[in-house]
Parts: C-alpha cells; structure tokens; sequence
C-alpha cells in the first residue's frame, strides 16, 4: 500500500496539516519541520496525489482544448491541427500545458468538460467550433472559468469570448466577385448547418445572390459533409447534373479539393468551363492548378488571437468579446 501524509506526519513527527502545508509550498512552517517532513517523504518513497493537490489548492496550470464535434468529422481537416499547434506554442511560452479532449457527441463533451472544471484540472478553456446550439455555452457560464470560442457566438455570456473572422461578410464578397464577371449560374458546396461558421457562409452566398436578384437552383445547394469522401461526393453529385453551373462558391478547404478533383474527373477544366471561388489555404494555392482564388482562412492567428485572449483572462486583464481578425482575397482570377 502507497503511504499516505498520515505516515510522513507519524514519521515526521509533525501534524498532517503541517505535512499538507510543505507540499504544498507554503511559509508558515517552521525550517525544522519542513526538513523533517521532506526527509519523510524521501525515505517513504511518497509519490503525491496529484488530484487531491489540485482539489487542495489552485488547481492546474493547463488549459482545455475541446470541439463538440467528433474525431470522424475533423479527420483530415488541416485547420484543427494548424490551429492547435498555434495555442500550444503560446501554452507553452505561458508555462501552461494543453489537455486536448476529445468526444464522441456534444453531450460527451460537455460532461467530460465539467468533470475537469470540477476537478481544478483546468484554468480555461479554447473550443475549436462554434455550434449553432449554444446549449453547451449556458452550462460553461454557469461556471467561473473563462473560455474563448474560435468561432461566432449569438448569444450574451458572462464568461464566454468569441475569436472569429467575418464569415457571413467575406462570403458575400467573394460571391459578388463572381457575380461582378458576368457569371449568374452559380452554386455553392457548404458545411452542415449545427455550426455558426457554415450558416453565415451560406448566408453571406445567398445575400449576394438576393442583392442582384439572382435565382439559384435549390439543387445547386449541396451539404458537402464534414471529410474529403463527403465533398468529393457532393462536388461529383453536382457536377453531375444535365446543366453545369458557372461557378462554385466553396465553404471551406475540403470542399475546393472536392471541386477539383471531382472536375478532374469529369474532364471538367476549371477556369475555363468552371469557375471556382471560396475558402482554403497557402498550401492549397501552391499545390492546385490553376490556382484558386479566395480567402485563406487565418488559422495560425486564430489559434494565436484565441489563446493571447486566454491567458490574458486568466491574468486578470480586460479582453474584448468579440474579436474580429481580418482577412483578404487571395490567388488568380478564375
């Protein structure tokens, strides 16, 4: 059986408060006893209880990184791997360590997200996806732990921050681009609407369209999925149809990889056949021919923006809640 700091104050001699008190760094000990109770625990071999310090005390230096989206959904997307290298590099440099979460469901996630906060496991929280259902950001308000939202937030928190692009703004941007070259025909490949980041997109494509009174065939509207198999399915599907559109208007990186490669295909020649505009990033430009045009999506700055605002929470200063991180058009003309 493990000792306990029942045994080391026995041994030591001391009380167990007094034994409580050394390891966890406090000054009102005496130097004797300290030296006593550190001998204690050398010669029982005392490993602590880690939870029970934590319980015991402030807690743990370390942050939470959670999606309420499952692993299947973000596999072989770039943006969650680029985005969490940004926040541990600062974790890092703040002397914090990063406990990554993972989650089959939203409900998962946030049970599993409230155990760590019960627990003192965690001093904030970074969530990779906004969801449209802000259920989960009402319990995490009810608790005094700060978290910062890499994504839209609607609703009015005490305790929840939102780092974001203008989704709905640079999409009805990019479509006006389209619009403003002559083509009238066009469709758009979007992202499930349960995130705030695919509604505004989507959004933002069809104010465009309604501002220069532009019809869109319902059928030029596909949810392109969550992974690649998904979009290269739905760009296939419609690029498939008896009338191509002119252009494409795509939410995010899988689903420009998804018009691609499903217009290879085809034998389809964007650029010439087909116009295609919308999100992705440099590795994209440099690797796709002829290359896309867009926004690329800031990732490293939102990874680098949401943990600044972090752990300037955690310090104690003001942080705004709401930042917005600008962004610009990127690549040829199509």
């Amino acid at each position: 059986m493990s000792p306990t700091i029942y045994d080391i104050a026995r041994l030591a001699k001391v009380s167990k408060s007094t034994v409580s008190r050394v390891l966890n760094n406090q000054t009102n000990i005496s130097p004797q006893a300290r030296e006593r109770v550190l001998k204690a625990i050398e010669e029982l071999n005392y490993q602590p209880n880690i939870m029970a310090r934590a319980l015991s005390s402030a807690g743990f230096d370390a942050i939470l990184v959670i999606t309420t989206r499952s692993t299947k959904t973000t596999a072989g997307n770039p943006f969650f791997s680029e985005v969490l290298h940004a926040i541990t590099a600062r974790a890092e440099k703040e002397g914090f360590d990063v406990i990554l979460q993972t989650s089959k469901d939203p409900q998962e996630a946030l049970n599993k997200c409230l155990l760590k906060i019960r627990q003192k496991m965690i001093k904030g929280i970074i969530m990779l996806s906004s969801p449209t259902d802000e259920t989960f950001y009402n319990e995490l308000d009810k608790c005094a732990v700060p978290v910062v939202v890499i994504g839209k937030v609607a609703g009015g928190y005490n305790t929840i921050y939102s780092v974001d692009t203008d989704n709905f703004g640079d999409s009805l941007k990019l479509t006006e681009k389209l619009i403003k070259r002559g083509y009238r025909r066009l469709a758009c490949i979007h992202a499930p609407l349960d995130h705030h980041v695919s509604v505004d997109r989507l959004a933002g494509f069809q104010a465009a369209l309604k501002k220069h009174q532009l019809e869109c065939d319902p059928q030029w509207i596909i949810d392109g999925g969550y992974t690649q198999q998904s979009a290269l399915a739905a760009a296939g599907t419609l690029l498939s149809r008896p009338s191509l559109p002119d252009a494409v208007f795509v939410a995010d990186s899988l689903k420009l990889i998804g018009v691609y490669r499903a217009a290879a295909l085809k034998n389809i020649a964007i650029g010439q056949q087909l116009s295609v505009i919308g999100y992705g990033n440099e590795m994209l430009n440099l690797t796709l021919m002829p290359e896309p045009e867009g926004i690329h999506v800031p990732t490293q700055l939102l990874g680098e923006k949401s943990s600044e605002a972090l752990f300037a929470i955690i310090a104690g200063r003001d942080v705004p809640r709401e930042i917005i991180i600008p962004t610009g058009i990127s690549g040829e003309a199509s």
